[in-house]
C-alpha cells in the first residue's frame, strides 16, 4: 500500500487538529517544512572558536583555575503511528552554549542561548561566581585528574545517511507499510511503530588547550503488535525487540528491515495467545542479547557508576551495593572466571560512541570485571582522584575514563554510564549450541518489564518471547514468565557463553540520572548466556 504525498499531509492536518496546533490559515505545506528544516549554524562554523575564546579568557580572568565551553546544537526528531495513522509527530531543537568554572576547589556552571561576545563573557563570570558561592557548601576541593590536551580535533558518528535529510513522509510512509504488513496476519488486532532520531553538533573548549568538534548521530526504529483472543478475553504483545537503537544514521532503520520482519513479530504475538503458562521453579535460563542487555544495565552498569557507590547520586537507579570501593575493588567475585564486563565509548555504531567526552579525555576501554573479579568503576576527573590510592597501588595511571556527558548546552555535564558489555567468549558457541546443551531450561528473548530494588541487588525480570527447552531442543512457547536473582548470585551461576559470532550490541535510547534529570544514550553488548537453575515465578496468576 502507497500513501501520496496530499494523503499523507491530509493525515498530518489531522493531527494538527487534534492537538490543537491549526489555526486560521493553517498550512500543513509549511508545518512539514518547519519540521524538516534547520535554522542553527552549522558545526565547526569560525565563530564558534572566537566566542569559545572568549568565554575561557573571561573566565581565566575572573579567577577560574580550570573552565570549559561547550556551544552545542541538537535536533531530535519523533514519527508515530497506529496501524494505518499517523498518530504525531514532534520535533525540537535547541542552540545555546554553556560554561564550567572551577574556582578554589568548587564547580559554577552557568548557560545561555544568546551567543554573542557580551553574552558568552557575561556567562562565564557568572559561572566563576556561582563556583565563589558554591565553595560555602564545599567540604572537599575538587581536584581533577590529569589530560592530555588533544588541541584541535574532529570526530563524527559512522552514520551514511542523516536522518534529518530524509523526508518526513518517507518515513512515516514506511513505518505504515510495515504495519500494514503486520495487520495481514491473522490474529494481530493493533499495532503501533515509530522512528526517533537526535543529532547533536557540539564545540568544546578547554583551558587545557583542547578544541574538540563532534557531530553525534543516533537512530531507533521500533513496532509493537498486538494480539486479541476474544473468545478468552486475552491479550499479548511482542516488540520488536531485536531491533535495537544504535548510534548511526537512516541506514539503521533501512537495515531493521521492519517490513520483512512485520508479519513475524505479528505471528509470535498470537502464538503468545495460545503458549501454556510456566510452571513455577527453578530453570537453566537461556538469555538471549536482545534480553540480556537489560540485565546487565541494571545489575552491572548502574552499580558501578562511582557517584553512586560514593552515595553521591541516588536518582532513578539508587545507589549501588558495590560500596565502599576498598572493600570490592580487586576482590568482590561478580561472576564466574570467563565473565569479562568491558567499558568503553569505542565500539563502532554503539550508543555511547565519541572521539571526546564532554570534559575533553579521550575515552578508553576498561574492565569493569576482569576475570570474574570487580575490577574498577566507572569515571569522570574529579571521580578519578578519589580512587588515586586504588591506581597507585596497582602501578596504573590516575586518569578518568572518559564518561563525563551533558544531555545539552544548558545542562553541566555529569558522570554518565559509557557502553557496558560482556565480551564474547572463546570457544564459537552459538544460541542453538547453548539450547542444544540444556536438558531443562526456557530461553528468553527480549527485554520486558523489571524491578530492581535501590542497591541494583536483588532484581526481577521479564521479556518479550519464553520458549520451553527439553532435552536440548525447543519444545513449544511458554507465557507468564520472570526471573528473580540477586545481581552475584545470578551472575555466578552462569556456566556457559556464546563466542564472537553470536555477540550482539543492545542497548538504551535513554537512561535518566540526576537532579534535575538529565537523559543518556548507551549500548550494552553481549553474547547468549546460560544461568543455572534460576527462579522463575508466574506473573499471569490472580490468585
Amino acid at each position: 500500500m502507497t500513501q501520496k504525498r496530499r494523503d499523507f499531509l491530509k493525515a498530518m492536518s489531522a493531527v494538527a487538529v487534534a492537538n490543537g496546533a491549526i489555526g486560521k490559515g493553517f498550512d500543513p505545506e509549511q508545518l512539514l517544512a518547519g519540521i524538516t528544516q534547520t535554522a542553527t549554524p552549522s558545526v565547526g562554523d569560525p565563530l564558534y572558536r572566537e566566542l569559545a575564546m572568549v568565554g575561557l579568557e573571561a573566565a581565566r580572568g575572573a579567577g577560574a583555575e580550570y573552565a570549559d565551553v561547550r556551544i552545542s546544537s541538537r535536533n531530535d526528531q519523533g514519527i508515530f503511528t497506529r496501524e494505518q495513522r499517523v498518530q504525531g509527530m514532534q520535533s525540537s531543537e535547541t542552540f545555546g552554549f554553556g560554561v564550567r568554572a572551577l574556582v578554589n576547589g568548587a564547580w559554577g556552571f552557568a548557560a545561555s542561548s544568546r551567543l554573542t561576545r557580551d553574552d558568552v563573557a557575561a556567562t562565564a563570570r557568572q559561572a566563576v561566581a556561582q563556583a565563589r558561592a558554591n565553595r560555602v557548601a564545599q567540604l572537599k576541593p575538587h581536584v581533577l585528574a590529569p589530560v592530555t590536551p588533544v588541541g584541535d580535533v574532529e570526530w563524527k558518528s559512522p552514520a551514511r545517511i542523516d536522518p534529518f535529510t530524509v523526508p518526513i513522509e518517507e518515513k512515516a510512509q514506511l513505518l505504515l507499510t510495515a504495519n500494514a504488513a503486520a495487520m495481514r496476519v491473522q490474529g494481530a488486532r493493533f499495532v503501533t511503530s515509530n522512528m526517533f532520531f537526535m543529532k547533536e553538533e557540539k564545540t568544546l573548549a578547554t583551558t587545557d588547550g583542547s578544541f574538540i568538534v563532534q557531530t553525534i548521530i543516533r537512530s531507533q526504529p521500533g513496532m509493537n503488535v498486538t494480539a486479541v483472543d476474544q473468545s478468552r478475553g486475552d491479550f499479548q504483545s511482542r516488540s520488536s525487540t531485536e531491533v535495537q537503537p544504535h548510534g548511526k544514521g537512516y541506514e539503521h532503520v533501512l537495515d531493521a528491515k521492519l517490513v520483512e520482519n512485520a508479519p513475524k513479530w505479528a505471528e509470535e504475538a498470537v502464538q503468545k495467545l495460545s503458549a501454556k503458562p510456566v510452571e513455577v521453579g527453578r530453570y537453566d535460563l537461556i538469555l538471549h542479547p536482545t534480553h540480556l542487555w537489560l540485565t546487565i544495565h541494571e545489575s552491572i552498569g548502574h552499580p558501578t557508576e562511582l557517584d553512586r557507590a560514593m552515595g553521591y547520586e541516588a536518582n532513578y537507579a539508587g545507589t549501588s551495593f558495590i560500596a565502599p570501593p576498598a572493600d570490592f575493588l580487586g576482590k568482590f567475585r561478580y561472576g564466574p572466571d570467563f565473565m569479562n564486563i568491558q567499558g568503553d565509548r569505542s565500539q563502532e555504531g554503539s550508543l555511547a560512541q565519541v572521539g571526546w567526552d564532554d570534559e575533553g579525555v579521550k575515552p578508553d576501554d576498561f574492565m569493569i570485571i576482569k576475570n570474574g573479579i570487580f575490577n574498577d568503576y566507572q569515571t569522570t576527573r574529579e571521580q578519578a582522584m578519589w580512587l588515586d590510592w586504588w591506581y597507585k597501588q596497582n602501578g596504573q595511571p590516575t586518569r578518568s575514563h572518559g564518561c563525563s556527558y551533558s544531555q545539552s548546552w544548558a545542562d553541566v555535564q555529569f558522570q554518565r554510564m559509557p557502553n557496558v558489555s560482556l565480551l564474547p567468549g572463546e570457544q564459537d558457541i552459538s544460541y542453538e549450541d547453548i539450547i542444544a546443551a540444556t536438558d531443562r531450561g526456557i530461553a528468553i528473548v527480549g527485554d520486558g518489564s523489571f524491578s530492581i530494588d535501590q542497591q541494583r541487588y536483588n532484581a526481577q525480570f521479564g521479556g518479550q518471547v519464553f520458549y520451553e527447552v527439553r532435552g536440548g531442543k525447543i519444545v513449544g512457547m511458554l507465557k507468564d514468565v520472570a526471573y528473580q536473582m540477586r545481581t552475584p548470585e545470578f551472575w555466578n551461576a552462569m556456566d556457559m557463553i556464546g563466542g564472537k559470532g553470536s555477540y550482539i550490541l543492545g542497548g538504551a535510547f535513554n537512561d535518566g540520572k540526576g537532579q534535575p534529570s538529565q537523559s543518556n544514550a548507551v549500548s550494552h553488548g553481549c553474547p547468549p548466556t546460560r544461568h543455572k537453575q534460576i527462579n522463575v515465578i508466574n506473573t499471569g496468576r490472580t490468585a
